[in-house]
């Protein structure tokens, strides 16, 4: 009687090739059953099949392989699931990143884009609560829903004298981390955790609307620097940020507008 399931068969039933069943037993992920010593050949178990899916759906989820061990050898339910939980986690941001990409893309390409309405304008002082911080590009969207509902709680029941608003260092982009400052107006800003007030100086600003959600901004980006640029403008200071309609305001991300405001300055001619 042979030992069990050939390695063909095995990988008939779970849809594993021959090829992947020979580099998981290699890697200590699926080892056979039994190994003959003769000829090398491997033999499978019929309780190895859920094992095999279960690696099998981890893999197609493009888990890597050290995780996927973790997740295999861990025996306690919880430990596993928190394993399980941390990928799809990860999942979750690089379908994110994905779309917002794809959204990005799609309108870069359209032949015609729209009218960009740009409007140079003087912004006043102005003194705002605010929270700080030298961040990583990578975390920047995380950081501002934490800094905000820091934001919310400190300023809960107070009134606000105009819509949250942001500063982005020009580094942050540059080099992949810089100064973000989130605030809202406030006529006597509160001391509270890692909010603190701050005056805003007077600026000059170059100033667009982006429309809907976030995931094109970039291009608003890129066309309101190319009309800096072709207005003999000069990028001076921080990007301004202000979210007239936001998700705190409207859920639907069709109804949010953002403002992007650059600092300039005028270059006189020669």
């Amino acid at each position: 009687m042979r030992p069990g399931l050939t390695i063909g068969e095995f990988a008939q039933i779970t849809r594993l090739s021959v090829r992947t069943l020979r580099r998981y037993h290699e890697r200590g992920l699926l080892e056979p059953a039994v190994v003959d010593p003769d000829s090398g050949y491997r033999y499978y178990t019929s309780e190895q099949i859920p094992a095999a899916q279960v690696i099998h759906r981890l893999r197609e989820l493009d888990m890597p392989l050290r995780e996927v061990r973790e997740v295999m050898d861990a025996t306690d339910p919880d430990a596993r699931a928190s394993l399980v939980a941390a990928h799809l986690s990860r999942l979750e941001s690089e379908l994110d990143r994905t779309g917002m990409a794809v959204t990005s893309l799609r309108r870069l390409l359209r032949p015609e884009p729209g009218r960009l309405d740009v409007e140079l304008r003087s912004a006043p002082p102005m003194t705002v609560a605010a929270v700080g911080e030298t961040v990583d590009q990578a975390r920047v969207l995380e950081w501002y829903d934490t800094a905000m509902d820091e934001l919310d709680a400190a300023l809960a029941g107070r009134r606000v004298t105009g819509p949250p608003g942001g500063r982005y260092a020009g580094e942050l982009f540059t080099d992949g981390r810089g100064d973000v400052l989130i605030y809202r107006p406030i006529t006597e800003p509160p001391a509270v955790g890692r909010v603190r007030p701050v005056i805003l100086p007077a600026v000059e600003l170059a100033v667009t609307v982006h429309p809907g959600p976030h995931d094109d901004i970039d291009v608003t980006y890129g066309r309101l620097g190319a009309y800096v640029t072709d207005h003999a403008l000069v990028v001076d200071g921080p990007v301004h940020e202000t979210y007239l309609v936001g998700p705190r305001d409207d859920p639907d991300p069709d109804s949010w507008r953002t403002e992007v405001g650059w600092p300039i300055f005028r270059v006189s001619p020669a």
